[in-house]
């Protein structure tokens, strides 16, 4: 199953057409798609018995974030052995590095993103979307627990994010659409493995990224299982789960986004974000 924000409404998404779900349903579920997670399995059962008669055609540029008010936004750094070695770490964590992305981040698949530096970086990962509450749960558990998967973009500002005496992640990757999302949440039975798909990352047609979520340190079930440990996790939270080798901080020299081109960034069976890129009103100094 596919569930989408299509002209920012609830939608079940069946190729190139949508269902309007508060439509067909005559109001049995809301129109608001982050209404919608409190009742997510029932909302998939119903889905799942509804043909495609009703279903309307839709274009990309009809398509939003799928969320954009989760309760909570996790996000998790240096989670894949690639990544963790291009960065220098000589042994592997041993817990997570949790951090925060703040909700006004968030943007849609196919919207454009105003860059407010020269050091804005590209994160491609798998979000996992959170779709039923998740308050001490076992690993074994924890899948039961996800709404669906995303394609997910963990843009960040390097400057602002490791200044200071103590890094500020959260700030710097928290600018107004540092979060793109989507296209669509898709449920875990359309993937033939979630433990295991490969990530993908290009600017331009020159691939930047091309990994794999095997080679994640913490799988999505054991950050679930450690995070709701801590703190409950809620219907619609977010969690970005970490990104593979190939960023731009990590080479040399380092390499950065730039205005006038476009990210894509993809995940095998999910499907694929494509942002622009523009100058924000700061670019190309931002003050810190």
């Amino acid at each position: 199953m596919r569930v989408g924000r299509v002209r920012g409404r609830l939608a079940v998404l069946t190729g190139d057409r949508a269902i309007d779900v508060a439509r067909v349903s005559d109001g049995r579920f809301p129109s608001d798609p982050d209404l919608a997670f409190d009742r997510w399995d029932e909302l998939i059962e119903w889905a799942g018995a509804q043909g495609t008669g009703d279903a309307e055609p839709y274009t990309a540029d009809d398509l939003g974030a799928p969320v954009l008010r989760p309760a909570q936004i996790f996000a998790v750094g240096m989670n894949y052995g690639s990544h963790a070695a291009e960065v220098g770490l000589t042994t592997v964590p041993s817990g997570p590095a949790v951090f925060t992305k703040f909700a006004t981040c968030l943007t849609g698949p196919y919207d454009t993103v105003a860059l407010p530096s020269t050091g804005v970086d590209w994160e491609t990962e798998l979000v996992a979307v959170i779709g039923r509450r998740a308050e001490r749960v076992s690993q074994n558990d924890a899948w039961s627990h996800v709404a669906g998967l995303m394609v997910g973009q963990d843009l960040s500002e390097r400057t602002i994010q490791l200044a200071g005496p103590a890094p500020q992640f959260s700030l710097g990757k928290s600018f107004p659409g540092f979060g793109p999302i989507g296209p669509a949440i898709v449920t875990t039975d359309e993937l033939a493995n979630p433990d295991d798909l490969e990530l993908t990352c290009s600017v331009e047609n020159e691939v930047l990224q091309k990994g794999r979520t095997g080679d994640m340190i913490f799988s999505v079930s054991e950050l679930i299982a450690r995070i709701s440990a801590v703190c409950p996790l809620l219907p619609g939270d977010l969690i970005f789960t970490g990104t593979p080798a190939g960023v731009g901080n990590a080479r040399t020299p380092k390499l950065f986004l730039a205005p006038g081109t476009t990210l894509v960034s993809s995940i095998e069976g999910i499907g694929e974000l494509r942002n622009r890129l523009v100058a924000g009103p700061d670019y190309p100094r931002l003050e810190v």
